[in-house]
């Protein structure tokens, strides 16, 4: 019988998602950013000090610190929904009713079971119910649900179900292309897979209307 340490191997090694919501406790938030950098700095500290490092180094000594921020204000910063982009919207009066993909757009995120990056490519579109974002507000759904330890097919839905929210329909799709660290440098080695996931909301169910998001997504962009 499989005990519970090698079900969590199980999980994490074959990159199993268990919840549709990122795992956040409830107390997530009482601790200031400055309290969280300084708790994590320590266990930094602690990690390179078990591994054999010696943090009197010029070159490391400032690690601890510098990987604290980078977990608390970049990498993980979508954990804190203070970061959230603003939902402002526009009326479509220009009554453009076809629809708008955004594609292309750059996406860093952090496999939340080995804690290696995910790099990659979201592709992301709408069709207009009457109202319109801006398009870099896109481009900042995807970073912020990015910038959490994740699972790619959970980003994927939060994208789609985020601009759902704010566009007010349900004709919203997102397309992720991205490669995955913890595949490609360690366990297999694949350095060639990518992983490739979808979430198709409405009209993006209907064979036409994703076959024609798609086709967008395979045009080259030269300039």
């Amino acid at each position: 019988m499989i005990n519970n340490e090698e079900f969590q191997d199980e999980i994490g090694n074959n990159h199993i998602a268990t919840s549709a919501q990122n795992p956040i406790r409830n107390d997530a938030f009482e601790l200031s950013d400055e309290d969280k950098i300084n708790s994590i700095k320590k266990d930094v500290e602690s990690i390179l000090r078990t591994l054999g490092m010696d943090l009197t180094d010029d070159s490391i000594k400032g690690t601890p610190n510098r990987v604290a921020k980078m977990f608390v204000k970049e990498i993980f910063g979508g954990l804190n929904p203070n970061k959230k982009p603003s939902s402002s919207t526009f009326q479509n009066n220009y009554k453009y009713g076809e629809m708008l993909v955004e594609k292309n757009i750059t996406l860093y995120s952090t496999c939340e079971h080995h804690l290696l990056p995910i790099v990659g490519r979201a592709h992301v579109a709408y069709i207009s119910k009457g109202t319109v974002v801006g398009l870099s507000k896109m481009n900042r759904v995807v970073d912020y649900f990015a910038k959490r330890p994740q699972v790619q097919e959970r980003l994927t839905m939060q994208i789609v179900q985020e601009l759902q929210k704010v566009l007010g329909t349900d004709d919203v799709a997102c397309v992720i292309d991205a490669k995955h660290l913890c595949v490609n440098s360690r366990g297999i080695r694949d350095i060639e897979s990518s992983t490739v996931t979808s979430e198709f909301g409405g009209k993006f169910k209907e064979e036409q209307t994703r076959r024609e998001f798609l086709d967008y997504i395979k045009l080259e962009t030269n300039f």
